[in-house]
Protein backbone atom coordinates (compact mmCIF):
# COMPACT_ATOMS: atom_id res chain seq x y z
CA UNK A 1 0.00 0.00 0.00
CA UNK A 2 1.23 3.47 -0.86
CA UNK A 3 0.79 6.59 1.21
CA UNK A 4 -1.27 9.14 -0.80
CA UNK A 5 0.75 12.03 -2.19
CA UNK A 6 -1.01 14.65 -0.07
CA UNK A 7 -0.18 12.69 3.10
CA UNK A 8 3.44 12.36 1.99
CA UNK A 9 3.56 16.14 1.62
CA UNK A 10 2.08 16.62 5.06
CA UNK A 11 4.56 14.17 6.56
CA UNK A 12 7.48 15.86 4.84
CA UNK A 13 6.34 19.30 5.97
CA UNK A 14 6.11 18.16 9.60
CA UNK A 15 9.92 17.98 9.86
CA UNK A 16 12.52 20.69 10.02
CA UNK A 17 14.71 20.88 6.95
CA UNK A 18 18.33 20.10 6.32
CA UNK A 19 20.25 22.57 4.12
CA UNK A 20 19.34 20.53 1.01
CA UNK A 21 15.59 20.85 1.82
CA UNK A 22 15.20 17.22 2.91
CA UNK A 23 13.67 16.30 6.29
CA UNK A 24 15.94 16.79 9.27
CA UNK A 25 14.88 13.49 10.84
CA UNK A 26 17.37 11.09 12.36
CA UNK A 27 15.22 8.02 11.68
CA UNK A 28 14.32 8.83 8.10
CA UNK A 29 14.47 6.17 5.37
CA UNK A 30 15.83 8.62 2.84
CA UNK A 31 19.59 8.26 2.26
CA UNK A 32 21.76 11.33 1.95
CA UNK A 33 24.79 13.25 3.19
CA UNK A 34 26.14 12.90 6.70
CA UNK A 35 26.55 15.88 9.00
CA UNK A 36 30.26 15.67 8.30
CA UNK A 37 29.59 16.38 4.63
CA UNK A 38 27.23 19.28 5.41
CA UNK A 39 29.86 20.83 7.69
CA UNK A 40 32.60 20.50 5.06
CA UNK A 41 30.39 22.02 2.37
CA UNK A 42 29.50 24.94 4.64
CA UNK A 43 33.20 25.63 5.25
CA UNK A 44 33.73 25.70 1.47
CA UNK A 45 30.80 28.05 0.92
CA UNK A 46 29.05 25.65 -1.44
CA UNK A 47 25.47 26.24 -2.57
CA UNK A 48 23.53 23.08 -1.80
CA UNK A 49 20.90 21.58 -4.11
CA UNK A 50 17.19 21.77 -3.40
CA UNK A 51 16.54 18.04 -3.57
CA UNK A 52 12.72 18.10 -3.99
CA UNK A 53 13.14 20.56 -6.87
CA UNK A 54 15.94 18.43 -8.36
CA UNK A 55 13.64 15.40 -8.36
CA UNK A 56 10.86 17.27 -10.14
CA UNK A 57 13.24 18.54 -12.82
CA UNK A 58 14.57 15.07 -13.57
CA UNK A 59 11.15 13.44 -13.81
CA UNK A 60 9.99 16.20 -16.13
CA UNK A 61 13.06 15.62 -18.32
CA UNK A 62 11.93 12.01 -18.70
CA UNK A 63 8.37 12.95 -19.52
CA UNK A 64 9.58 15.57 -21.99
CA UNK A 65 11.32 12.80 -23.92
CA UNK A 66 8.25 10.57 -23.71
CA UNK A 67 6.07 13.29 -25.21
CA UNK A 68 8.64 14.10 -27.87
CA UNK A 69 8.76 10.46 -29.01
CA UNK A 70 5.01 9.83 -28.63
CA UNK A 71 5.42 6.96 -26.16
CA UNK A 72 2.79 5.90 -23.66
CA UNK A 73 5.44 5.50 -20.98
CA UNK A 74 8.80 4.10 -20.05
CA UNK A 75 9.58 0.92 -18.12
CA UNK A 76 12.87 1.06 -16.23
CA UNK A 77 14.90 -1.80 -14.78
CA UNK A 78 18.29 -0.08 -14.50
CA UNK A 79 18.69 1.15 -10.88
CA UNK A 80 20.46 4.33 -12.02
CA UNK A 81 17.44 5.15 -14.16
CA UNK A 82 15.22 4.50 -11.14
CA UNK A 83 17.27 6.99 -9.20
CA UNK A 84 17.28 9.60 -11.94
CA UNK A 85 13.54 9.47 -12.55
CA UNK A 86 12.29 9.05 -8.97
CA UNK A 87 15.31 9.20 -6.59
CA UNK A 88 14.25 5.79 -5.31
CA UNK A 89 17.10 3.55 -4.17
CA UNK A 90 17.16 -0.03 -2.93
CA UNK A 91 20.18 -2.36 -3.08
CA UNK A 92 21.53 -0.48 -6.10
CA UNK A 93 24.45 -2.76 -6.96
CA UNK A 94 22.52 -5.97 -6.27
CA UNK A 95 19.70 -4.81 -8.52
CA UNK A 96 22.12 -4.21 -11.41
CA UNK A 97 22.43 -7.99 -11.81
CA UNK A 98 19.17 -9.09 -10.16
CA UNK A 99 16.32 -7.16 -11.85
CA UNK A 100 13.95 -7.42 -8.90
CA UNK A 101 12.67 -3.84 -9.20
CA UNK A 102 11.05 -1.94 -12.04
CA UNK A 103 9.51 1.48 -12.45
CA UNK A 104 6.79 2.42 -14.93
CA UNK A 105 6.34 6.11 -15.74
CA UNK A 106 3.24 6.92 -17.73
CA UNK A 107 3.52 9.91 -20.02
CA UNK A 108 0.12 11.08 -18.81
CA UNK A 109 -0.52 9.08 -15.68
CA UNK A 110 1.08 7.63 -12.59
CA UNK A 111 4.62 6.75 -11.59
CA UNK A 112 4.46 3.14 -10.36
CA UNK A 113 7.34 1.49 -8.53
CA UNK A 114 7.37 -2.30 -8.62
CA UNK A 115 9.64 -3.02 -5.65
CA UNK A 116 11.30 -6.01 -4.04
CA UNK A 117 9.18 -7.89 -1.51
CA UNK A 118 8.40 -6.04 1.72
CA UNK A 119 10.12 -2.90 0.47
CA UNK A 120 7.16 -0.60 -0.02
CA UNK A 121 8.41 1.56 2.85
CA UNK A 122 11.57 2.39 0.86
CA UNK A 123 9.51 4.82 -1.26
CA UNK A 124 7.35 6.49 1.36
CA UNK A 125 9.38 9.72 1.33
CA UNK A 126 9.13 10.23 -2.43
CA UNK A 127 6.25 12.45 -3.48
CA UNK A 128 6.68 11.73 -7.18
CA UNK A 129 5.93 8.01 -6.81
CA UNK A 130 2.17 7.58 -7.00
CA UNK A 131 1.91 3.85 -6.33
CA UNK A 132 4.10 1.01 -5.07
CA UNK A 133 3.43 -2.61 -6.03
CA UNK A 134 5.19 -5.87 -5.33
CA UNK A 135 7.46 -6.80 -8.21
CA UNK A 136 6.67 -9.94 -10.19
CA UNK A 137 10.26 -10.96 -10.88
CA UNK A 138 11.00 -13.15 -13.87
CA UNK A 139 14.76 -13.56 -13.83
CA UNK A 140 16.10 -17.07 -13.34
CA UNK A 141 17.44 -16.85 -9.77
CA UNK A 142 13.99 -15.90 -8.48
CA UNK A 143 11.70 -17.46 -11.10
CA UNK A 144 13.58 -20.63 -12.02
CA UNK A 145 11.62 -22.65 -14.59
CA UNK A 146 8.65 -20.26 -14.23
CA UNK A 147 10.33 -17.30 -15.99
CA UNK A 148 7.93 -17.33 -18.96
CA UNK A 149 4.83 -17.64 -16.78
CA UNK A 150 5.84 -14.80 -14.44
CA UNK A 151 6.95 -12.56 -17.30
CA UNK A 152 3.49 -12.92 -18.83
CA UNK A 153 1.93 -12.02 -15.49
CA UNK A 154 4.08 -8.89 -15.23
CA UNK A 155 3.38 -7.93 -18.85
CA UNK A 156 -0.36 -8.06 -18.11
CA UNK A 157 0.16 -5.62 -15.23
CA UNK A 158 1.78 -3.14 -17.63
CA UNK A 159 -0.95 -3.84 -20.19
CA UNK A 160 -3.61 -2.96 -17.61
CA UNK A 161 -1.87 0.35 -16.87
CA UNK A 162 -1.71 1.14 -20.59
CA UNK A 163 -5.42 0.44 -21.02
CA UNK A 164 -6.21 3.05 -18.37
CA UNK A 165 -3.52 5.66 -19.00
CA UNK A 166 -2.17 5.04 -22.51
CA UNK A 167 -4.96 6.59 -24.53
CA UNK A 168 -4.65 3.77 -27.05
CA UNK A 169 -0.89 4.24 -27.38
CA UNK A 170 0.94 0.86 -27.18
CA UNK A 171 4.47 2.23 -27.61
CA UNK A 172 6.53 1.74 -24.42
CA UNK A 173 10.21 2.55 -24.00
CA UNK A 174 12.17 -0.08 -22.04
CA UNK A 175 15.76 0.41 -20.92
CA UNK A 176 16.68 -3.28 -20.53
CA UNK A 177 14.64 -6.39 -19.83
CA UNK A 178 15.02 -10.16 -19.59
CA UNK A 179 14.22 -12.03 -22.82
CA UNK A 180 11.06 -13.54 -21.35
CA UNK A 181 9.70 -10.05 -20.74
CA UNK A 182 10.37 -9.05 -24.35
CA UNK A 183 8.49 -12.10 -25.60
CA UNK A 184 5.57 -11.47 -23.24
CA UNK A 185 5.26 -7.86 -24.40
CA UNK A 186 5.29 -9.03 -28.01
CA UNK A 187 2.43 -11.43 -27.29
CA UNK A 188 0.36 -8.54 -25.95
CA UNK A 189 1.25 -6.29 -28.89
CA UNK A 190 3.06 -3.80 -26.68
CA UNK A 191 5.61 -2.15 -28.96
CA UNK A 192 9.00 -1.94 -27.22
CA UNK A 193 11.08 1.16 -27.99
CA UNK A 194 14.62 2.13 -26.97
CA UNK A 195 14.36 3.26 -23.37
CA UNK A 196 18.09 3.53 -22.76
CA UNK A 197 18.50 6.10 -25.52
CA UNK A 198 15.51 7.99 -24.09
CA UNK A 199 16.99 8.02 -20.59
CA UNK A 200 20.50 8.95 -21.72
CA UNK A 201 18.99 11.89 -23.61
CA UNK A 202 16.97 12.96 -20.58
CA UNK A 203 20.00 12.73 -18.31
CA UNK A 204 22.22 14.68 -20.70
CA UNK A 205 21.40 18.25 -19.58
CA UNK A 206 21.89 19.12 -15.91
CA UNK A 207 20.13 22.06 -14.27
CA UNK A 208 21.52 24.27 -11.50
CA UNK A 209 20.40 21.90 -8.74
CA UNK A 210 22.09 18.94 -10.40
CA UNK A 211 25.32 20.88 -10.82
CA UNK A 212 25.17 21.98 -7.17
CA UNK A 213 24.65 18.35 -6.12
CA UNK A 214 27.60 17.33 -8.29
CA UNK A 215 29.79 20.03 -6.75
CA UNK A 216 28.95 18.63 -3.33
CA UNK A 217 29.85 15.14 -4.50
CA UNK A 218 33.15 16.44 -5.90
CA UNK A 219 33.98 18.22 -2.64
CA UNK A 220 33.37 15.03 -0.66
CA UNK A 221 35.38 12.98 -3.14
CA UNK A 222 38.31 15.39 -2.95
CA UNK A 223 38.21 15.36 0.85
CA UNK A 224 38.36 11.57 0.65
CA UNK A 225 41.30 11.72 -1.77
CA UNK A 226 43.11 14.00 0.67
CA UNK A 227 42.54 11.45 3.42
CA UNK A 228 43.85 8.74 1.13
CA UNK A 229 46.97 10.77 0.34
CA UNK A 230 47.51 11.59 4.02
CA UNK A 231 47.19 7.92 4.98
CA UNK A 232 49.82 6.72 2.53
CA UNK A 233 52.94 5.08 3.97
CA UNK A 234 55.79 3.27 2.28
CA UNK A 235 55.18 -0.45 2.53
CA UNK A 236 51.44 -0.03 2.07
CA UNK A 237 49.65 -2.14 -0.53
CA UNK A 238 47.54 -0.74 -3.33
CA UNK A 239 44.46 -2.39 -1.79
CA UNK A 240 45.00 -0.81 1.61
CA UNK A 241 45.39 2.68 0.15
CA UNK A 242 42.32 2.30 -2.08
CA UNK A 243 40.22 1.37 0.95
CA UNK A 244 40.64 4.91 2.32
CA UNK A 245 38.78 6.36 -0.68
CA UNK A 246 35.87 3.99 -0.08
CA UNK A 247 35.83 4.85 3.62
CA UNK A 248 35.86 8.59 2.96
CA UNK A 249 33.06 8.34 0.42
CA UNK A 250 30.77 6.19 2.55
CA UNK A 251 31.18 8.15 5.79
CA UNK A 252 30.15 11.34 3.98
CA UNK A 253 27.02 9.68 2.56
CA UNK A 254 28.28 8.55 -0.85
CA UNK A 255 27.13 5.37 -2.53
CA UNK A 256 29.92 3.21 -4.00
CA UNK A 257 32.91 3.13 -6.34
CA UNK A 258 32.32 1.60 -9.75
CA UNK A 259 35.82 0.23 -10.37
CA UNK A 260 39.04 -0.47 -8.48
CA UNK A 261 41.46 1.20 -10.87
CA UNK A 262 44.53 2.09 -8.83
CA UNK A 263 47.96 0.85 -9.81
CA UNK A 264 51.59 1.58 -9.06
CA UNK A 265 55.05 1.10 -10.51
CA UNK A 266 55.14 -1.16 -13.58
CA UNK A 267 51.44 -1.93 -13.16
CA UNK A 268 50.64 1.61 -14.40
CA UNK A 269 51.56 0.51 -17.95
CA UNK A 270 49.36 -0.39 -19.71
CA UNK A 271 46.44 1.32 -18.01
CA UNK A 272 43.33 -0.28 -16.42
CA UNK A 273 45.03 -2.61 -13.91
CA UNK A 274 42.90 -3.08 -10.80
CA UNK A 275 44.42 -2.47 -7.39
CA UNK A 276 45.96 -5.53 -5.81
CA UNK A 277 48.38 -6.65 -3.12
CA UNK A 278 51.43 -4.95 -4.67
CA UNK A 279 53.54 -3.05 -2.12
CA UNK A 280 54.30 0.46 -3.33
CA UNK A 281 57.92 1.53 -3.32
CA UNK A 282 59.87 4.79 -3.12
CA UNK A 283 60.00 6.45 -6.53
CA UNK A 284 57.04 4.55 -8.03
CA UNK A 285 54.30 6.31 -9.91
CA UNK A 286 50.88 5.76 -8.31
CA UNK A 287 47.86 6.42 -10.54
CA UNK A 288 44.12 6.09 -9.91
CA UNK A 289 40.71 6.84 -11.41
CA UNK A 290 38.04 7.56 -8.79
CA UNK A 291 34.95 6.33 -10.72
CA UNK A 292 33.15 7.27 -7.52
CA UNK A 293 29.38 7.40 -7.07
CA UNK A 294 29.15 9.97 -4.33
CA UNK A 295 26.58 11.87 -2.33
CA UNK A 296 23.18 12.30 -3.99
CA UNK A 297 24.20 9.49 -6.35
CA UNK A 298 26.37 11.72 -8.56
CA UNK A 299 29.51 10.40 -10.18
CA UNK A 300 32.90 12.01 -9.60
CA UNK A 301 35.25 10.74 -12.27
CA UNK A 302 38.71 12.22 -11.87
CA UNK A 303 42.23 10.80 -12.17
CA UNK A 304 45.48 11.78 -10.55
CA UNK A 305 49.02 10.40 -10.61
CA UNK A 306 51.41 10.83 -7.68
CA UNK A 307 55.08 10.16 -7.06
CA UNK A 308 55.47 7.68 -4.20
CA UNK A 309 57.70 8.79 -1.33
CA UNK A 310 59.67 11.99 -0.81
CA UNK A 311 62.15 11.68 -3.65
CA UNK A 312 62.64 13.52 -6.90
CA UNK A 313 60.82 12.54 -10.10
CA UNK A 314 62.91 11.15 -12.93
CA UNK A 315 63.07 12.95 -16.29
CA UNK A 316 60.94 10.19 -17.82
CA UNK A 317 58.25 10.52 -15.14
CA UNK A 318 58.12 14.28 -15.66
CA UNK A 319 57.89 13.86 -19.42
CA UNK A 320 54.97 11.43 -19.14
CA UNK A 321 53.16 13.58 -16.61
CA UNK A 322 53.61 16.83 -18.49
CA UNK A 323 52.38 15.25 -21.73
CA UNK A 324 49.21 14.10 -19.94
CA UNK A 325 48.74 17.46 -18.24
CA UNK A 326 49.13 19.39 -21.49
CA UNK A 327 46.68 17.05 -23.21
CA UNK A 328 43.80 17.63 -20.80
CA UNK A 329 44.49 21.34 -20.29
CA UNK A 330 44.57 22.16 -24.00
CA UNK A 331 41.53 20.00 -24.67
CA UNK A 332 39.53 21.61 -21.86
CA UNK A 333 40.10 25.04 -23.40
CA UNK A 334 38.26 23.96 -26.55
CA UNK A 335 35.01 23.37 -24.73
CA UNK A 336 32.00 25.57 -25.41
CA UNK A 337 28.38 25.07 -26.49
CA UNK A 338 27.80 24.53 -30.19
CA UNK A 339 31.04 22.62 -30.78
CA UNK A 340 30.57 19.26 -32.49
CA UNK A 341 31.93 15.97 -31.24
CA UNK A 342 33.83 15.64 -34.52
CA UNK A 343 35.52 18.99 -33.94
CA UNK A 344 36.57 17.81 -30.48
CA UNK A 345 37.87 14.53 -31.89
CA UNK A 346 40.08 16.13 -34.52
CA UNK A 347 40.87 19.39 -32.72
CA UNK A 348 42.90 20.28 -29.68
CA UNK A 349 45.99 18.55 -28.47
CA UNK A 350 47.18 15.60 -30.51
CA UNK A 351 49.18 12.89 -28.82
CA UNK A 352 52.73 12.09 -29.82
CA UNK A 353 52.58 8.99 -32.07
CA UNK A 354 54.55 6.96 -29.52
CA UNK A 355 51.66 7.31 -27.03
CA UNK A 356 48.76 6.61 -29.37
CA UNK A 357 48.69 2.82 -29.21
CA UNK A 358 48.03 2.90 -25.45
CA UNK A 359 45.90 6.06 -25.42
CA UNK A 360 42.72 6.06 -23.34
CA UNK A 361 39.51 4.70 -24.89
CA UNK A 362 37.89 8.14 -25.17
CA UNK A 363 39.09 11.72 -25.36
CA UNK A 364 36.02 13.05 -23.51
CA UNK A 365 32.90 11.45 -22.07
CA UNK A 366 29.71 12.57 -20.39
CA UNK A 367 29.04 12.03 -16.70
CA UNK A 368 26.06 12.34 -14.36
CA UNK A 369 24.88 9.52 -12.13
CA UNK A 370 27.60 7.46 -13.85
CA UNK A 371 29.60 7.67 -17.05
CA UNK A 372 26.99 8.79 -19.57
CA UNK A 373 26.48 9.97 -23.15
CA UNK A 374 28.42 11.17 -25.06
CA UNK A 375 31.60 9.20 -25.73
CA UNK A 376 33.93 11.38 -27.83
CA UNK A 377 36.71 9.43 -29.49
CA UNK A 378 40.24 9.96 -30.72
CA UNK A 379 40.81 10.45 -34.47
CA UNK A 380 41.98 6.86 -34.90
CA UNK A 381 38.56 5.62 -33.73
CA UNK A 382 36.36 8.04 -35.66
CA UNK A 383 35.13 5.23 -37.90
CA UNK A 384 33.17 3.74 -34.98
CA UNK A 385 32.22 7.08 -33.37
CA UNK A 386 29.13 9.30 -33.66
CA UNK A 387 28.67 13.04 -33.96
CA UNK A 388 26.66 15.46 -31.86
CA UNK A 389 26.78 18.96 -30.42
CA UNK A 390 27.82 20.28 -27.01
CA UNK A 391 25.03 22.02 -25.10
CA UNK A 392 24.96 24.15 -21.99
CA UNK A 393 24.40 21.91 -18.98
CA UNK A 394 26.35 18.92 -20.26
CA UNK A 395 29.01 17.59 -17.90
CA UNK A 396 32.14 16.09 -19.46
CA UNK A 397 35.31 14.39 -18.31
CA UNK A 398 38.52 15.22 -20.17
CA UNK A 399 40.89 12.24 -20.24
CA UNK A 400 44.52 11.41 -20.83
CA UNK A 401 46.62 8.30 -20.42
CA UNK A 402 50.26 8.58 -21.43
CA UNK A 403 52.46 5.53 -21.73
CA UNK A 404 54.54 3.80 -24.37
CA UNK A 405 54.34 0.24 -25.61
CA UNK A 406 56.92 -1.68 -23.60
CA UNK A 407 57.25 1.14 -21.07
CA UNK A 408 57.67 0.54 -17.35
CA UNK A 409 55.25 3.24 -16.17
CA UNK A 410 52.43 5.51 -17.28
CA UNK A 411 50.39 8.54 -16.20
CA UNK A 412 46.59 8.95 -15.97
CA UNK A 413 44.96 12.38 -15.52
CA UNK A 414 41.31 13.41 -15.80
CA UNK A 415 39.19 16.45 -14.94
CA UNK A 416 35.43 16.97 -14.81
CA UNK A 417 33.78 20.12 -16.23
CA UNK A 418 30.32 21.52 -16.94
CA UNK A 419 29.55 23.30 -20.21
CA UNK A 420 28.38 26.87 -19.58
CA UNK A 421 26.87 29.47 -21.88
CA UNK A 422 30.31 30.92 -22.60
CA UNK A 423 32.61 27.92 -22.27
CA UNK A 424 33.10 25.60 -19.32
CA UNK A 425 33.49 25.55 -15.55
CA UNK A 426 36.03 23.26 -13.91
CA UNK A 427 34.42 21.08 -11.23
CA UNK A 428 37.41 19.05 -10.00
CA UNK A 429 40.15 21.00 -8.23
CA UNK A 430 42.38 18.45 -6.52
CA UNK A 431 45.96 19.64 -7.10
CA UNK A 432 48.42 17.91 -9.39
CA UNK A 433 51.68 16.57 -7.98
CA UNK A 434 54.07 19.53 -8.32
CA UNK A 435 57.12 17.26 -8.31
CA UNK A 436 55.89 15.77 -11.59
CA UNK A 437 54.54 18.99 -13.05
CA UNK A 438 57.47 21.30 -12.28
Amino acid sequence: MTTPTHLKSALRNSFNRKPDNTPDENDRIEIGPSQMAFDEWASLGLTLPDIPALRKYRLERVREQLRKNDYAGVLLFDPLNHRYATDSTNMQLWITHNPARACFIATDGPVIMFDFHNCQHMNEHLELIDEVRNMTSFFYFIAGNRCEELAIKFAHEIDDVLKVHGGGNRRVAVDKMEIWGVRAFDQLNIEIKDGMALMETAREIKDKNEINAMKCAVASCEASIQEMENAFQLGMSENELWAYLHFGNIKRGGDWIETRILSSGPRTNPWMSECGPRIMNEGDLLAFDTDLIGVYGYCVDMSRTWLVGDGVATPEQKQLFQAAHEHIMVNMELLKPGLTFKELTFGGHQLDPKYRQLQYGVKYHGVGLCDEYPAIMYPENWGSAYDGVLETGMVLCVEAYIGEIGGKQGVKLENQVVITETGYELLTHYPFDKRLLG
